[in-house]
């Protein structure tokens, strides 16, 4: 990947594709993803990790199109959940998943816990209360199908489920991520805010550092 090239992304999540949009955008890249090429069928995410689906997504796609690939999995790990909904994050209620049906599901089994409205955290001030620790974890892989190699790097970022969603910005489960130093949620985040401290925006960092 060089400057003024073009990336291809291996998602037909728009959030996604906004997000690498802006992140190369700065290099003078171009993204295009799989919203580009319809006749591609999708990618069985089987894996049992995020990084095993990622590396599965950039290598079929890849040698579909005789192109280096970049792609990702990520997803939301809840503490009290034991990590759930891990890497079924993108389908956690069922088939026909959408971000308001997983933001739901995922309150309904917190709610499901004894004692998880904990005394010992004082409400915020609008009244949202603190459910659980949890971390976005993103692991990317750019696969090039010339030399049959692949470039990984994994990010992270830590936070908190509220009881309620809060912002506009963003998808998934960032309505429900609260961020502490912040103050606010992760769909509250301008889109440059979320680019520097989100898990993509890390393992996007450490991906490009092994490609200077």
């Amino acid at each position: 990947m060089k400057n003024g090239g073009t990336v291809v992304v291996a998602t037909k999540n728009a959030g996604k594709v906004r997000e690498f949009a802006l992140a190369f955008g700065k290099l003078g890249m171009n993204v295009v993803s799989m919203f580009d090429y319809p006749e591609l069928p999708d990618v069985v995410e089987d894996g049992a990790t995020f990084a095993e689906n990622a590396r599965k997504k950039a290598k079929t796609v890849a040698e579909a199109l005789k192109l280096p690939v970049l792609a990702d999995d990520s997803g939301l790990a809840v503490a009290k959940l034991n990590g759930e909904p891990g890497i079924y994050s993108a389908r956690y209620s069922g088939a026909g998943a959408n971000d308001a049906s997983n933001n739901a599901k995922l309150l309904a089994e917190l709610a499901k816990l004894a004692g998880f409205e904990s005394g010992k955290q004082e409400p915020l001030p609008d009244g949202s209360k603190l459910l659980s620790d949890a971390r976005f974890v993103c692991a990317l892989a750019l696969y090039d199908p010339q030399t049959e190699s692949f470039i990984e790097s994994e990010g992270y970022v830590a936070g908190q489920i509220i009881d309620r969603t809060r912002g506009v910005n963003g998808f998934g489960y960032d309505p429900l991520f609260w961020l502490p130093a912040f103050g606010r949620t992760m769909a509250e985040l301008t889109p440059e805010e979320k680019h520097a401290i989100s898990h993509r925006g890390q393992a996007l960092e450490a991906l490009l550092q092994q490609l200077t």
